[in-house]
């Protein structure tokens, strides 16, 4: 055209000074840069849309608007093109030439100096967004035409900051009325993103819910009429629907397709806030299938329907992260910084907003279908615990709904339990960490009719130090670290005689003592204390979880003689002393069997010695 006018011109010192900084200390994250264009174009399209709500603008089509990303690996070249509201000159000018600088040189000696941290909180922060393109482009140029009917104009820039403007440009390629074009000219720099199934995968994590369809086109789909056109978005995610309107299929097909879990989740907590803060979000609780796995969900940060990030801890708790799902919080900055988030009273709010409404979930599932919860708990059972040691308001807020299997596979709440069990041992909770190991235990409990909980797993001690840290006055007991009172049958007499025979066979660190049991059939019983034990399973899962290798402690132990048995008085009055310590000897050892198991060598000694009390009958 022999009327088109050109203007030269370069951004500004400062801006220069940013370019070289943008691709320093981005470089790791510059995958952003789609997220970043895609946005605008979508911003784009929204401020449009408003304006034809407000009336401004009339005749154009709602339905219409759209992003496409197109990819020329020959070009090598990525367009990013919307049918948005569109810039005048002026506007160019004001939003791309002169970029939104304030403390533009602090910025630089901000991040200069922190060798890359917080990175990716620099894109957004001082209006930087646009400019995300140059950490994997040579050079940039922006098409655009105001939807107020201005002549088109394009903006070419090269990393250097060196720009040039063409006015009453050409823009049928790219679209009709009105719009924006941002060409990507790929530098070597960003040539993974030349790659179709790279580029599809970047759109697939960062704008897979904004909220214009985008279509993606590389060479061989522009060539091939025969492919329909498909959005890779869904504009209308789940999390922004009225829970009324989505049934339990759509919760489960959002799942599967967020979080690629081919298994069914549990439950899950639609959460529409708006006031006094605006957080939308949809939290999934997944079926476990070990303690361990729990410990690794997914809950993605939303802004505005625009992909941030995976687990912000800041704003999700991090017992929390052990679900999958998603949180939309569009009052936050994009690009928040991590600092921020630590330090912000809105922040926090939202975070206890989304635990209280974890809590009432669990809660209202709890008292509506307890058959159900209680069908379940063994899934949510450790996310429950690891919650409740964590957060003493989340503990206080769900501990009604807490559940323990007992050996009987019923299950009671502490409260439950404590109420059945105060007239025989008042604020006392008996458990069995191994049913089958603890077997002759529980029996001598059950014919008293003492009910047994069973807590099989590393958190659980964990979790009963929490419980009797803030409920005053419980008291967790293995079934084998002492004899409950029910079991006695009044005070056992001292027998020195045989006391001296097991002294000669226990370890140096095991007491011996005598009761009295109702169960005259039982001889003896291995005892190990409750704290003793604790703490030896403490530095075992301390060594597990990659410390030092686990001291040794002492074991506190106390073998309980049964001074009513006739095996102990067989003892007391033979005279053969090596009849005495053989049967002695296999008693101690059949409550090692009932107590811990026998390592090895213990086993073999066993066997040996079996045969020799049978060679006794």
């Amino acid at each position: 055209m022999d009327d088109i006018k050109t203007e030269r011109g370069g951004i500004s010192v400062e801006a220069a000074q940013i370019f070289p900084i943008i691709k320093k200390w981005l470089y790791s994250d510059k995958e952003i840069f789609l997220r970043e264009i895609v946005s605008n174009s979508c911003d784009a399209v929204t401020k449009l849309r408003r304006l034809i709500s407000l009336g401004e603008v009339k005749d154009i089509d709602i339905d219409g608007f759209k992003v496409t990303v197109t990819l020329d690996k020959e070009a090598s070249t990525i367009t990013v093109v919307d049918n948005g509201i569109g810039m005048t000159l002026e506007e160019l000018k004001k939003y791309i030439c002169q970029i939104a600088l304030s403390g533009a040189l602090d910025f630089i000696d901000k991040y200069e100096s922190k060798e890359g941290k917080d990175a990716s909180g620099i894109i957004g922060h001082f209006g930087l967004g646009f400019y995300s393109a140059f950490m994997v482009s040579s050079s940039v140029d922006v098409i655009t035409k105001s939807y107020s009917g201005t002549p088109a104009v394009k903006w070419s820039c090269v990393e250097a900051g060196d720009y040039e403007i063409e006015e009453d440009c050409d823009t049928d390629d790219l679209f009709d009325e009105r719009g924006t074009a941002v060409v990507m000219h790929i530098s070597d720099e960003g040539k993974e993103f030349l790659d179709s199934a790279k580029l599809r995968s970047v759109l697939d994590k960062y704008c897979a819910f904004m909220p214009v369809e985008i279509y993606f086109y590389d060479g061989e789909k522009i060539k091939d009429e025969d492919k329909k056109d498909e959005p890779v978005n869904e504009t209308e995610p789940l999390w922004l629907k009225a829970p009324s309107d989505c049934s339990d299929d759509d919760y489960k097909e959002f799942y599967h397709k967020v979080f690629h879990d081919f298994r069914e989740p549990l439950f899950w907590i639609h959460i529409r806030t708006e006031y006094p803060f605006n957080v939308k979000g949809i939290l999934y609780f997944p079926k476990i299938t070990s303690e361990f796995e729990s410990l690794e969900g997914q809950v993605k940060l939303y802004y505005n329907q625009v992909f941030v990030s995976d687990n912000i801890k800041e704003i999700i708790p991090e017992y929390l992260l052990m679900l999958k799902g998603v949180i939309d919080c569009p009052e936050l900055p994009l690009n928040v910084s991590r600092s921020y988030l630590q330090n912000s009273g809105y922040v926090s709010k939202i975070s206890a907003h989304i635990v209280k409404k974890v809590a009432d979930k669990l809660n209202s599932l709890f008292n509506t279908d307890r058959e159900g919860y209680e069908k379940m708990w063994n899934d949510i059972k450790t996310f429950v615990e690891y919650g409740s040691m964590r957060d003493r308001k989340f503990y206080d807020k769900v501990k009604g709904s807490i559940v323990f299997r007992t050996c009987k596979n019923n299950y009671v709440t502490l409260s439950e339990y404590l109420e059945a069990a105060k007239e025989k041992h008042e604020n006392k909770v008996y458990y069995a960490t191994d049913i089958a190991k603890q077997a002759s235990y529980i029996s001598m409990l059950d014919a008293e009719g003492i009910e047994c909980v069973v807590l099989d797993k590393f958190i659980d001690t964990q979790f009963i130090n929490a419980v009797e840290a803030n409920e005053a006055g419980v008291k967790f007991c293995r079934v084998d670290s002492e004899v409950a009172d029910a079991l006695k049958d009044g005070d056992g007499t001292q027998i020195e005689a045989v006391a001296e025979v097991f002294k000669k066979i226990v370890p140096e660190t095991t007491t011996v003592k005598f009761e009295k049991f109702k169960d005259e059939k039982v001889p003896a019983i291995l005892n190990v204390s409750e704290q003793s034990r604790r703490m030896e399973e403490m530095m075992k899962l301390y060594a597990i979880s990659g410390g030092d290798e686990a001291p040794s402690f002492p074991v506190d132990a106390t073998l309980i003689l049964n001074s009513e048995n006739a095996l102990i008085k067989k003892i007391e009055t033979d005279v053969d002393d090596e009849k005495k310590a053989k049967i002695a000897k296999h008693i101690y050892e059949l409550c090692l069997i009932s107590q811990r198991g026998l390592t090895a060598d213990e086993l073999s000694g066993f066997l040996s010695d079996s045969y020799d009390i049978l060679s006794l009958i």
